[in-house]
């Protein structure tokens, strides 16, 4: 039977990822250094002693980063038959239990540089084009990396993406300097939003990150062509740290009230779609299929944008990590009432009755599988609180088809307290 479980340490990987974002950051120190950093970051959360960050220049890989470091700037061509260019070509993460048992690596069994037989890769993306790899082996002292190191190395190549995205845009602005000069003034803004980052996640984590993304939003109507490209994909990435470390920093303010929620009108069909968008790796890791149903897309409801979409994705994260691989998650809506009711439906084995009334409780996790994605245990808590916040109300039931079915309603305009 399935049984609840807490997160250990889940300051341990908020402070993996403000240590990232500090050095993501840190315009003092060189792109090298900065890579250099960051890899020992991830390393030290993982537990493992070895590792390297590579980069996709033109047709090859190049390592940019190496716990060895005989090995930086030694360069693999995408048609050698590496673990690192299988993941560059295929654009999916790998974990390997044991590479010796793996024939499609001959190269690699051949190593005999590594201790231990485990492995992960996982590509560094940007809307949908690889832009690198990011390798760990070596798991310290008896243990050795397991599937849940693959989900947290997935999470981790999302935050270096705006590294190299950086990098990318710094280059092409120097090299367009004398032609570009109105953009100096979008590089210095990128700058300031780059220290308000550090200054957030480094010192206190307790400023809205929403507010970088919405600056950003701004910034992105005086910025066309290639330049917006690069914008859009930072926008991204910083959506994707958001949902990592805001259920972490926002539940204390949403338990004592303190988080004031921006309410906007939005319709369903566009809370859904930014929803699914966010969560295309996680997906991708489990080769699921994000099905939508949207009974009634058009009507708009006042609520914080920014917080229910991080419900529905939390909702869909969690379906995805009880489910099987290969199977469908149904994310849609309906009106119910004098609501609107969202729900996420899954392929899982369910909930347990006597587990419902602790489901949504701070740090329960329900395990009916040793391979889980990352998660600090605050998911459905912090849902329970947005809505609560919302005048909302949230619940769980399981399909009579099989798999657990998650919902909540808001009201709709007229039946809504616009006090917050």
């Amino acid at each position: 039977m399935p049984e609840t479980k807490k997160i250990k340490n889940p300051a341990s990987l908020l402070a993996a990822i403000a240590a990232i974002g500090g050095e993501i950051t840190n315009s003092r120190r060189s792109s090298t250094t900065r890579l250099t950093r960051v890899l020992d970051i991830i390393l030290n959360h993982l537990g493992a002693e070895q590792g390297s960050i590579m980069l996709l220049e033109k047709d090859r890989l190049v390592v940019r980063a190496a716990k060895r470091k005989n090995l930086i700037g030694m360069t693999q061509p995408l048609s050698n038959d590496s673990v690192a260019t299988w993941v560059a070509k295929n654009a999916r993460p790998l974990f390997i239990p044991d590479i010796t048992h793996d024939h499609r690596f001959p190269c690699r069994k051949s190593d005999r540089s590594y201790r231990k037989n485990s492995l992960l890769s996982a590509p560094v993306m940007q809307q949908g084009k690889v832009l690198g790899v990011i390798n760990v082996t070596d798991k310290s002292g008896n243990h050795d990396l397991i599937q849940d190191d693959a989900g947290y190395l997935a999470e981790f190549c999302g935050i270096v993406v705006w590294l190299v995205q950086q990098q990318q845009l710094n280059k092409k602005i120097r090299q367009q300097k004398n032609s570009l000069k109105k953009k100096n003034l979008e590089l210095k803004r990128q700058e300031e939003l780059r220290e308000e980052l550090a200054q957030a996640l480094i010192h206190d984590l307790k400023g809205p990150l929403a507010e970088v993304v919405a600056n950003l939003d701004i910034l992105s109507y005086s910025l066309d062509g290639d330049e917006k490209e690069f914008l859009q994909s930072a926008q991204m990435g910083c959506d994707r740290a958001v949902r990592m470390v805001s259920n972490l920093v926002s539940v204390g303010k949403l338990e004592d009230g303190r988080l004031r929620l921006i309410i906007e009108q939005l319709t369903p069909a566009e809370l859904i779609a930014e929803a699914g968008a966010g969560i295309t790796t996680l997906t991708t890791i489990r080769q699921m299929h994000l099905k939508t149903e949207i009974a009634d897309g058009k009507t708009a409801i006042p609520l914080d944008r920014t917080i229910i979409i991080r419900v529905l994705q939390n909702l869909l994260t969690n379906a995805i990590s009880y489910s099987p691989s290969g199977s469908t998650i149904i994310i849609g809506c309906k009106r119910n009432g004098d609501g609107m009711e969202f729900y996420v439906r899954d392929q899982g084995p369910g909930i347990p009755p006597e587990m419902k009334k602790y489901i949504f409780d701070k740090y329960a996790r329900i395990s009916s599988s040793e391979e889980q994605l990352v998660g600090t245990g605050l998911g459905l808590y912090f849902c329970r609180l947005a809505i609560k916040a919302h005048h909302g109300v949230i619940g769980v039931e399981n399909n009579p088809d099989g798999g657990g079915r998650f919902y909540f309603q808001l009201p709709l305009p007229n039946n809504r307290d616009h006090g917050n």
